[in-house]
């Protein structure tokens, strides 16, 4: 049968031991639409399966791995669509459909196609803290592209927004820019600093990667 990504070229047994897995207790009810196999010893010989749902061709299947590199894994999968649907009776501030990841990623890929989102609304929560947690990263190639009616950022001690190249700021009805204090800087004072200085700024701020 087809099995998880990560095979094992050099089967270990379920003691870690390096003795491939083998069952003599194996039992397997099937016909020709599909089969249901207990003690199935997977391909690679390293991971033994609790209980293993597959049609023939193996393609399709669900397993739950009892021993060896893959203990305690659930492994589904289909050569099709996998679809869940849940909530019909259900009302619209329930919980109805979650995964928590209690130790450990959570990972979405989509390796030739798009992740969607949509609901009436989405939130995007980070609830680490200590400086390396609690951030939100978004990182694109190309793009980074936001419609809405409004745009609303709050910064409770710092931005900073930069480009190496060109940056376009523009507002049609009005603008109001406040601060208790404004300074403007331009690349004048790269080779002789101004008299209210400037030139510290112009370098840190020349230095964008």
């Amino acid at each position: 049968m087809a099995t998880h990504i990560n095979q094992n070229k050099d089967p270990k047994g379920a003691d870690g031991g390096g003795t491939a897995h083998s069952n003599y207790t194996a039992q397997r009810i099937g016909n020709d639409h599909g089969n249901i196999k207990f003690g199935h010893v997977h391909k690679d010989a390293g991971t033994t399966s609790g209980v293993l749902l597959e049609t023939t061709d193996s393609l399709h299947h669900i397993t739950l791995d009892k021993a060896g590199e893959r203990k305690g894994h659930t492994i589904s999968v289909s050569p099709g669509d996998t679809v869940i649907e849940a909530g019909e009776k259900n009302t619209v501030d329930q919980t109805t459909i979650m995964i928590n990841a209690i130790n450990g990623d959570i990972c979405l890929i989509a390796s030739n196609g798009k992740i969607r989102m949509q609901a009436d609304d989405i939130e995007m929560i980070a609830n680490g803290g200590g400086g390396n947690n609690g951030n939100i990263r978004l990182r694109a190639v190309e793009n980074i592209e936001t419609k809405s009616k409004k745009l609303l950022m709050d910064a409770s001690n710092f931005y900073k927004i930069v480009t190496p190249g060109y940056a376009e700021l523009c507002a049609n009805s009005g603008m109001i820019i406040y601060s208790s204090l404004i300074r403007g800087v331009t690349d004048a004072v790269a080779l002789k600093d101004s008299k209210v200085g400037g030139q510290k700024i112009q370098k840190e701020c020349s230095r964008v990667p």
